[in-house]
């Protein structure tokens, strides 16, 4: 589902989201008025906002049993997990299980972990990984765990600083400034790491503190065949009998403090974890999720709509179906080439069908119409007061003419990062032809030049570890043409402008010479290189002129489109203040930003169309009835089989074993991995999946098919206990009979 891991490499404002708007106008309300469990909601806020309805819901804690700066409460089980250098980028979520820093997750959150570890001798993509000793915990270098500690409102003192006479430029240095000052105060004398974030399009702000740990360490993983039981074909979908959990350790220095992996380190001892509960959940039940949504996109316009489905998604689609066949066509050839690209196929194959999913659900769900409807609202509003209209009588005009002044370039941005950065050895080159120049340099003392080498060649074993040279000319040959074809020519690269001309656009003649004359096609030559850099060599290598050309291109679209871009957001913001002041009470839930927030809703089964009903579980038997051929992505492990014909479900079942539920939280990419919680505060299920009928979520939540996807605690220790036998685990978990 969602966030398989962060890229490696990164982009600057690939693209603008505008955000969608909530269904707020008087004459909507009435009709289409949001429910309660709607919203991604802030931890501070929820006894103001959220505490009462919860309650009435079923819920039998109180807001201070989930956060309370002065006591342990269940957010200090709650998790981010991000990389090293952007550790507030939180790729998926998780919760602690036990007084141990037992951290669960999802099995595709731990992927990149599981691939990297893996290997032809060791496979623990095929065979699972289960370690039943702690020294045998496998280490993670760059992979962080965040902790919350407090949240504070500090819209006042940014507010302070801004005035609506502010160019956007001007305005992000003055927020960037204050925010310094105000993280280097809240984090004087301790060691946690803070964070100011935007709300609301930029008209709130709030700091976030955690505390960050950097010893994370691979505990257990099923079998691929179980974590990702139903691969492609099932993502997004429900019925669904995915067992997609990983388990990882925190470990912290013997003092408690985070700290950079050592073997003297221990683990950590959380404020609170959760207990785990085998009771079962039922139809309508209470259940609310915590961890840490990416990015929502309720605000947008219905102009960030159109080029959200005109140009993001269509493009993103087009482009990935011949990345994946061609990534598909390597796997297929080899079992090293398998495990290579295993996380580089599942994360561009999720948002693969998710964009096409997408279009479909917003087209279904008239998302389009809804939207225009609330802008006239808007505008209603705005014209039947002076004031407003002084303010406001523009906004949305603004936004639509700077949206078909982006249109070209958006869609030479999407291609670019689609289809250019489609292959990896350019970017790779190019990183790595930065630090390669100032090995050439005069100026660079000896040992700075060892340091430098050694650090390329750390880069370059990591690399090329999951780097095949035939996929990645391939790439080059099909996607690089896919750009030339579809992208006007003044915004092209030097790089298709050489091939056109040059090659007389035979991008398979470019590939093929660019695969057997660069130095980045291969470790071997890139290490003979580097013992023996030519600063000529390297300015005419055709694979660093691809990279250094991308980059370059990249950043005139993004200085071409700057202007226009700081119109949809002072655009946007703008929209937004007047949306909230058009309701003053209501209660507002601002759009995921990769901090922590709280959903609640309902355990339900669901009617997706005419004459279908969907139970709210799954049982282990339609694992069973979807079984496939070996290798493929309903294959059933053979233990599994003989487990079921005997009904060895141990505690976890008697004549049944529960897999999956669903529930109608408001959930989205970032989530993966969050605990979903009942109304005593118990871990009942891990979340990893959304509903393809409701796809347009992030946009719009649809409040009657919108499903949140969720492994059954009782599967997950099923597997943990009776099928991998790996009882150290679950006895250091508080279970809930």
């Amino acid at each position: 589902m969602y966030n398989f891991g962060v890229r490696k490499i990164e982009f600057n404002n690939t693209i603008i989201y505008m955000k969608r708007i909530i269904i707020i106008a008087a004459a909507l309300l009435a009709v289409s008025m949001a429910k309660a469990d709607e919203g991604m909601w802030l931890l501070s806020r929820l006894k103001q906002q959220n505490i009462e309805k919860m309650q009435q819901m079923g819920f039998k804690l109180t807001a201070e049993d989930i956060y309370d700066i002065n006591k342990p409460g269940i957010k200090d089980a709650i998790v981010g997990l991000g990389n090293e250098g952007r550790p507030f980028r939180h790729f998926c979520s998780g919760e602690i299980i036990s007084p141990n820093g037992l951290l669960l997750t999802n099995h595709h959150c731990g992927f990149d972990a599981i691939q990297a570890h893996s290997s032809v001798e060791h496979d623990y993509l095929r065979d699972g990984f289960w370690a039943y000793k702690m020294e045998d915990e496998l280490a993670n270098p760059g992979t962080t765990a965040s902790i919350l500690e407090r949240m504070e409102d500090v819209t006042d003192r940014v507010n302070a600083v801004l005035n609506d006479k502010m160019n956007e430029a001007e305005r992000e240095a003055a927020i960037n400034q204050v925010s310094a000052e105000i993280i280097k105060e809240a984090t004087k004398g301790t060691k946690l790491s803070g964070q100011v974030q935007a709300m609301f399009e930029g008209n709130q702000f709030f700091l976030f503190l955690y505390t960050i740990y950097k010893d994370v360490r691979l505990v257990g993983a099923p079998p691929q065949s179980m974590g990702k039981f139903g691969g492609d074909t099932d993502n997004w979908m429900w019925p669904r009998h995915t067992a997609d959990f990983s388990m990882f350790r925190i470990y912290t220095a013997p003092d408690g403090s985070p700290a950079e992996y050592s073997k003297d380190n221990v683990p950590l001892k959380p404020k609170h974890f959760l207990p785990v509960s085998i009771k079962g959940e039922k139809d309508g039940d209470f259940a609310m999720i915590m961890g840490f949504p990416g990015t929502t996109d309720r605000y947008c316009t219905s102009f960030g709509l159109e080029n959200t489905m005109d140009v993001t998604n269509t493009i993103r689609h087009k482009v990935r179906t011949d990345k994946l066949a061609i990534m598909r066509e390597g796997m297929e050839k080899d079992q090293k080439t398998r495990i290579q690209y295993a996380s580089k196929y599942a994360s561009c194959a999720n948002y693969w069908k998710y964009s096409n999913e997408q279009n479909k659900a917003l087209r279904n769900l008239n998302t389009m119409g809804n939207k225009q409807a609330i802008e006239r609202e808007f505008t209603a509003w705005v014209n039947a007061d002076p004031a407003r209209k002084a303010m406001y009588g523009t906004v949305l005009s603004d936004i639509e003419q700077a949206y078909k002044g982006l249109k070209e370039f958006s869609v030479a941005e999407t291609y670019a990062q689609e289809a250019l950065a489609g292959p990896e050895s350019h970017l790779f080159a190019y990183q790595a032809g930065r630090g390669i120049e100032l090995l050439g340099k005069a100026e660079t003392s000896d040992k700075e030049k060892e340091a430098i080498k050694a650090q390329l060649g750390e880069m370059a074993k990591a690399f090329y570890k999951d780097f095949n040279a035939d996929v990645d000319a391939k790439l080059f040959a099909v996607l690089f043409k896919v750009y030339s074809d579809n992208v006007s020519e003044e915004l092209h690269p030097e790089v298709i402008a050489l091939i056109n001309k040059k090659y007389k656009g035979d991008y398979n003649k470019y590939a093929a010479e660019l695969k057997a004359k660069s130095v980045f096609m291969s470790e071997e030559a890139f290490a003979a290189f580097l013992a023996k850099p030519d600063m000529k060599k390297l300015a005419k290598d055709p694979v660093y002129q691809a990279g250094k050309s991308f980059y370059t291109i990249y950043l005139k679209l993004s200085t071409m489109t700057k202007a226009i871009r700081e119109q949809i957001k002072r655009g946007n913001r703008l929209f937004v203040r007047g949306l909230m002041a058009m309701n003053p009470d209501k209660a507002w839930a601002p759009n995921a930003n990769s901090t922590i927030r709280l959903t609640y809703g309902k355990v339900g089964s669901y009617k997706p169309r005419d004459a279908v009903f969907y139970d709210y579980y799954t049982t282990l038997a339609g694992v069973l009835e979807k079984e496939g051929p070996a290798g493929g992505e309903f294959e059933v492990p053979a233990r599994l089989k003989e487990l079921y014909a005997k009904k060895e479900f141990g505690p976890y079942g008697k004549d049944v074993l529960h897999v999956n539920f669903i529930t109608d939280n408001d959930i989205t990419g970032g989530n993966s991995g969050s605990g979903v919680i009942n109304a005593e505060g118990h871990l009942i299920g891990t979340a990893f999946d959304g509903n393809s009928e409701a796809m347009s979520g992030d946009i719009d939540f649809e409040e009657n098919l919108q499903r949140c996807i969720n492994l059954d605690t009782r599967y997950m220790l099923w597997i943990v206990d009776v099928f991998a036998g790996a009882k150290n685990l679950v006895n250091e978990m508080t279970i809930i009979k």
